[in-house]
């Protein structure tokens, strides 16, 4: 209660124009009281018009009034002092350097909260409020504060603008009606905002609509992001069970195979062993007789001899052939030869196989949102079709002209060109001799690695920043082996899609689209640039490899 108590206090006793406690207070005839060098200062400035008003009602004096101490309200000032009434908190709001500040305010000015349009002057709080009970000041039109208000004062007449020349559009005065601009179309300033805030609606309405079919194009793009990675997703899913069970096929295919092998390894194994085994059993057999043969022949005794010689002569006949063929070491090789024919087969399979898969997932169609007024075929965009033909004094010295100005080709090897300020020195580029605006096509058949681009002719042709795409001023497609990067401001943004030899582009100048188009049997968008074109634009190719070449088709 006591802090609002203060408050109070504050406010009775605070002069209205510094805001802080009377300091040799005074009071003027209609009552109010200020501080003595407050209101001097104030009645300072009004001396030229020997007219001194009251700065909270209006009231005017003439001639001025003499001020005198108020020794009552001083008295009572020091006692409230003592009694704990404070100065006025530091914590004002003070006016910054962006805020519109008090006219009134002496001292530290005050941020302005309101600007009177008939006044043309600002006010803070204190200093607005005779605007409120005032009779005539309730009459004056309020705005937010404004810095702008001497706009509203005719820098001739030195009158409110309260006027509208239709004729040279323009906000003046009544005597400008009457003197430079009698005879023109001239209405009040407040018919003719009338009139403008009915076109300002219909265009805000227009906007509106704007923002809202806007908005669903971001919600059907989303829902459509949503459903290629669901797609994506679902398809490299299902790819990989695919994948995994062809392996699992080989994999058992490769088992089976090791099977067999072992098998007719153990059989083939089992039967040589077997063999082996016969004949050593042979030739133990083989060696028994030897012996016995030899003990015969060194027998002394004849009829010993003659007796055993008809037993031990004759040899038991051999299960087996005198020798053994073996085979040249072949073996399983036929197998490996056959496993490695299926090999090359599966290769052969999958490479012809790819050349199928991969276009689909490059041709996969994603939704594009198209501008309005874009045409949505190639007989749409050969309406606007346009010869382009190139200019020899801005080609870099490495490439030539060739079929009228409108095929460029990168020969590696410098030209005889005469020297030029357009001809570009850092990077092997060349502009068209057409400048372009309003809605333009052409289509250019690319050989190599190159790129096509647009650019405003101020571009530089020395620097290293001069590259197409790596600067404000230009915009490129790259067209390169394997598909297309697009570059502006160096930023780069890759496009995925099937090279063509062929590309079509639009530009609607006005509307601010750039399209690339890549053309076959059918017009495939490749990158749309929406932004404001703030000058002719040139047509640009780029060459980074010899015996790459760009040829504008003419149009049928």
């Amino acid at each position: 209660m006591a802090q609002q108590g203060n408050q109070l206090d504050r406010e009775k006793f605070s002069c209205s124009i510094c805001l802080d406690l009377l300091k040799n207070p005074v009071t003027i005839p209609c009552g109010h009281s200020y501080c003595m060098n407050c209101i001097n200062t104030h009645w300072d400035r009004e001396d030229q018009k020997r007219i001194y008003s009251c700065p909270q009602c209006r009231k005017t004096y003439t001639p001025r009034p003499v001020l005198e101490k108020n020794i009552m309200f001083a008295d009572l000032l020091e006692d409230l002092k003592k009694t704990g009434l404070q100065a006025a908190p530091a914590d004002h709001c003070y006016a910054g350097p962006e805020d519109v500040v008090c006219d009134f305010c002496s001292g530290r000015k005050l941020k302005a909260i309101k600007s009177c349009l008939f006044c043309l002057a600002s006010y803070c709080k204190k200093h607005l409020q005779p605007h409120y009970y005032v009779a005539p000041l309730k009459k004056h039109k309020l705005v937010e504060p404004s810095k702008n208000l001497q706009e509203n004062i005719c820098s001739r007449h030195d009158e409110v603008k309260k006027m509208f020349c239709r004729t040279d559009q323009k906000c003046i005065c009544y005597l400008c009606s009457m003197d430079e601009h009698k005879g023109h179309d001239t209405v009040s300033a407040a018919a003719e905002r009338t009139e403008r805030q009915r076109e300002l609606e219909v265009s805000r309405q227009q906007n509106q609509q704007r923002i809202q079919d806007r908005e669903k194009d971001v919600k059907l793009l989303q829902q459509e992001v949503e459903a290629i990675n669901r797609s994506a997703d679902k398809t490299v899913e299902d790819s990989e069970k695919i994948f995994t069970e062809l392996r699992r096929v080989i994999q058992k295919r490769s088992c089976d195979v090791k099977q067999q092998i072992r098998s007719q390894q153990e059989t083939a194994v089992s039967g040589v062993k077997e063999l082996q085994e016969k004949l050593e059993q042979e030739i133990t057999e083989l060696k028994r007789k030897d012996i016995e043969l030899k003990q015969l022949s060194h027998t002394e005794d004849h009829i010993q001899f003659l007796h055993n010689y008809p037993s031990l002569s004759a040899l038991s006949e051999s299960t087996h052939s005198s020798s053994i063929n073996i085979c040249p070491l072949r073996y399983f090789e036929d197998v490996t030869a056959a496993v490695s024919e299926l090999r090359d087969k599966l290769q052969d399979i999958l490479t012809d196989r790819w050349t199928n898969i991969s276009p689909t997932v490059t041709d996969v169609d994603v939704l594009l949102p198209q501008p309005e007024g874009e045409p949505r075929s190639r007989a749409g965009f050969l309406k606007y079709s346009c010869e382009i033909t190139l200019d020899p004094n801005t080609a870099h010295t490495q490439l030539l002209l060739s079929e009228g100005n409108r095929k460029v080709t990168d020969l590696d090897q410098h030209q005889s060109y005469s020297r030029h300020p357009d001809r570009f020195c850092g990077w092997r580029q060349v502009l068209s001799r057409e400048s372009l605006t309003g809605r333009c096509y052409w289509e250019v058949e690319i050989k190599g690695h190159l790129c096509v681009a647009v650019a405003y002719k101020s571009i530089s042709r020395k620097e290293k920043i001069c590259e197409f795409g790596h600067n404000d001023k230009s915009w490129a497609l790259c067209c390169l082996q394997n598909g297309y990067r697009f570059y502006y401001k160096r930023k780069e943004t890759s496009i995925p899609l099937r090279r063509y030899s062929r590309v079509g582009v639009y530009l609607d100048h006005t509307a601010g689209i750039l399209s690339f188009y890549s053309v076959s049997e059918t017009m495939t968008l490749l990158h749309r640039v929406q932004t404001t074109f703030t000058q002719p634009l040139h047509v640009g190719v780029g060459t980074w490899s010899s015996q790459s070449s760009a040829d504008f088709i003419k149009m049928k």
